[in-house]
């Protein structure tokens, strides 16, 4: 008999699904569209794909993925939780991740991704009912423990309150290790805007290599919560901004305020930088334009980069990759795109000099040819 077709799931930012899908047909024509909801969309594989458990999508703006192993449906979480088990059969497993797709986008009335109380209910179930505890780490459930790289996790999306996805993948990046992707962070009391859980984020997803007391330069820094970030990490921060930042940032001494227009910034205050990060609010050009004219400076050496692109029409899209052989172009041999949980209708560039080729900052003269 042939073998019943198999499914991918992935769960993703409510109002991205048309990007998600037209990335995909770009990347995996094979794949065929099936059940999808908002921020969960399902994919019918090509026979005999041969699809590694650890494979690579390459998707900008999936969060979470895998293979689906099938539905379980009912009222009751403890009836439900057998049911996955059941449907899980004898698959080996490490991790057991459990989320909830989102109900509305990062940001929009105060909707921040998270382990929903919900999905701590399911996975309380799902502990309960588990015939394998015995060969379980104590982590095994815990939605606030990564899973370790190689692991192989069973995932239970909740799409609907009676209405559990089962699938699995085996843990390879480092959103593949947290349960749907989503970090567990918390916006401290003091941070002075959320843009510190979008740095935060964004300096965990990447594991750029900033060292201890490094000094980074943020161009959008206004009113100081992605400061505030990087100043918790031990990096000395040089805020660009027309606009005021916050007293709470301002009183930290290792933090230094240009109140100007990014253009009215002389090159030379970029000497002793390494790392940049922007936010700024306009279009993915135009964040590029300004970045190039620092890093291609003969007297700046940028190692780094952590850039927010706004992307105020999806269709925007669609020029991430010419904006990745752009900054290619600048020397940047390790480039990294992903629209993480905090993000709004962003994604970040993460971008990284590896090995580190500092610039000389005198330029060298041709040499006169003898006569």
């Amino acid at each position: 008999m042939p073998k019943p077709a198999e499914f991918l799931f992935l769960t993703c930012q409510v109002g991205a699904e048309p990007t998600v899908k037209r990335e995909l047909a770009r990347l995996w024509p094979d794949f065929r569209i099936a059940y999808s909801r908002p921020g969960f969309l399902t994919f019918k594989l090509p026979a005999g794909h041969a699809l590694a458990d650890d494979f690579d999508l390459g998707s900008v703006f999936a969060r979470a993925y895998g293979f689906s192993v099938g539905k379980v449906s009912g009222e009751n979480p403890a009836a439900m939780a057998e049911q996955v088990w059941q449907t899980w059969g004898d698959r080996a497993v490490d991790r057991i991740h459990v989320w909830q797709r989102d109900t509305a986008a990062a940001g929009e009335h105060g909707f921040e991704p998270s382990i929903t109380p919900l999905a701590l209910e399911a996975a309380a179930a799902l502990a309960e009912a588990c015939p394998y505890k015995e060969r379980l780490e104590a982590a095994a459930f815990d939605p606030h423990q990564p899973a370790n790289i190689g692991d192989a996790v069973l995932d239970c999306v909740i799409v609907n309150p009676g209405e559990w996805w089962v699938g699995r993948h085996r843990a390879r990046s480092v959103l593949s290790r947290w349960a749907g992707g989503i970090m567990p962070l918390e916006l401290p009391p003091e941070a002075v805007s959320r843009a510190w859980l979008k740095m935060e984020e964004a300096l965990r997803w990447s594991q750029l290599p900033i060292p201890a007391g490094a000094k980074c330069a943020e161009i959008g820094s206004a009113p100081g919560g992605a400061s505030q970030a990087l100043l918790a990490r031990g990096f000395r921060v040089l805020g660009i901004d027309p606009a005021e930042m916050a007293p709470e940032v301002l009183s930290n001494p290792r933090f230094t305020h240009i109140r100007r227009r990014v253009s009215q910034v002389r090159r030379r205050e970029f000497r002793s930088v390494r790392w940049l990060m922007a936010d700024m609010n306009v279009a993915p050009n135009y964040t590029l334009d300004a970045v190039e004219a620092i890093v291609t400076h003969r007297e700046v050496s940028i190692r780094g980069m952590l850039l927010t692109l706004k992307l105020f029409e999806w269709k925007l899209a669609e020029q991430l990759p010419e904006c990745v052989e752009r900054v290619r172009g600048w020397g940047f041999n390790h480039i990294q795109v992903k629209q993480l949980a905090r993000h709004r209708q962003e994604v970040c560039l993460a971008a990284l000099q590896k090995p580190f080729l500092r610039k000389s900052p005198f330029k060298c003269l041709p040499r006169k040819k003898k006569r």
